[in-house]
Formats: C-alpha cells, structure tokens, sequence
C-alpha cells in the first residue's frame, strides 16, 4: 500500500507545520515518514494516516524535527566555508591576484595618510549606503518569492542570510572601531600598516563574494549541491 500525491502533500504542509522551512530537508524528511507509515501498513493496513504519521513522529523525540534541523544546518555551514574559501582563494591566483595586490597597495598607502580614519569612515558609509540598497532590493525579491510560494534551499537561504549578517555586523563593527580609535595611522610601524592592510584587504574580499559573487552564482552551487534542484 503507497500514499497518494494528496498524503505526500499533507506530510510536506506536516513538516512545515513543525518548523522546517527549507525544501530539500523537508523532503528528506517526507521520504522517511512516507516509508516508515508504509512499512505500519504492511503490518496493519486498517491503521489510518494520521495514526501511522503520529506513530513515525513519534519517533524523532520531545523535540520532534528539530534535532534534524540542527545537524542538517552544521553540515550545511561546514559545505558553505568551503565554497567560500574556494572563492577567496582565486583571489590569490593568477589574475584575480593582481587586483588583491591593488587593493592590499591601497589600503597601505591610505594608511599613512593623517586623515586615514576619516577617509576609511566615509568610505565605510559610502559601502553601507550602497550594501543597503541592494538588500532592499533582494528583501523585495524574497518577499515575491514566498508570496508565490516558491520553494527555498537551505542553502540559498544560507547564501542570502549570510551576506545579510555579514555585511552589517562588519560595516558597523568596523565604522565603531575606526571612529572609536580615531588616531593618525601614519605614526604606527609599517608592519603595523602592513597587518592592517592584510586584514582590511581580506574583509573587503570576504565581503564582496558574500555580498555579491555567491549571490549571483547561486543558481549554478544550488544545481552542484542538489541534483534534483532542476526536476523542481
């Protein structure tokens, strides 16, 4: 005895239902419901759907799906430091080298200037402003989506999420240590300069492939991560 289209429907609006938002998990965990209530059916086909979906839910504890969704978040971040730092380290090859050479030269000299805190403060604010904007945009896209219905990847919401947290938690943390400090740069060692400059240019890196690169390559990491991303 097999579940019909209807009943597969019910256990994804069940899932949903117990706070698991993302599709590939949500069908992960239709699947192993649908089997184990078919497996109740062959051993008492009178059992009815609710009873068998119960019985299977049940069986993941007091806190139903929740210890699924935890370790199906840890094993998705671990898969998106990766594809992060398989991003970053282009930028240390050939060609995409040379432009993280520029930007590291940049910084090292806008550190002896006298006025290089001010200088980085309003490019800070300028970054923000324009950050701000393309996160109104995509809030806007993310609202149509669930408008529609649309089914989201763990993933693709990792990716967007992610940019979001980045971008502001590091402009704001960044802009509060500049204006904080507020000293002249230029009085520091040039090793000094050098290290800031290592790790202002590695931020701006790390903020552009979040903020911009994995977004617009989404499409093709969600096709790698799940083969049936392009069946939906």
């Amino acid at each position: 005895m097999k579940l019909s289209k209807e009943q597969i429907d019910e256990l994804y609006t069940f899932t949903r239902k117990h706070y698991v938002e993302h599709y590939d998990l949500q069908t992960e965990l239709v699947d192993h419901l649908s089997n184990g209530i078919e497996e109740q059916w062959q051993q008492n086909p009178k059992l009815s759907f609710d009873d068998a979906l119960q019985v299977e839910f049940k069986k993941f504890g007091v806190f139903g799906f929740m210890d699924v969704v935890e370790k199906r978040q840890k094993a998705m971040n671990k898969r998106y430091r990766k594809i992060l730092f398989r991003f970053v380290k282009e930028w240390f090859q050939l060609p995409k080298l040379l432009t993280t050479i520029a930007i590291f030269i940049m910084f090292f000299l806008v550190l002896h200037l006298k006025q290089a805190s001010y200088v980085l403060m309003g490019s800070i604010l300028i970054l923000i402003a324009v950050d701000l904007y393309h996160q109104f945009k995509r809030r806007k896209k993310e609202k149509t989506q669930k408008q529609k219905k649309q089914k989201v990847f763990m993933l693709e919401a990792m990716i967007g999420d992610t940019r979001n947290g980045f971008s502001v938690l590091t402009f704001t943390n960044v802009f509060n240590i500049v204006n904080a400090m507020r000293f002249n740069f230029s009085e520091l060692h040039s090793y000094w300069l050098a290290l800031i400059a290592i790790a202002a240019t590695l931020l701006c890196l790390t903020f552009y492939i979040t903020a911009y690169v994995m977004p617009s390559k989404a499409q093709e990491l969600l096709e790698e991560t799940y083969p049936e991303y392009n069946l939906i």
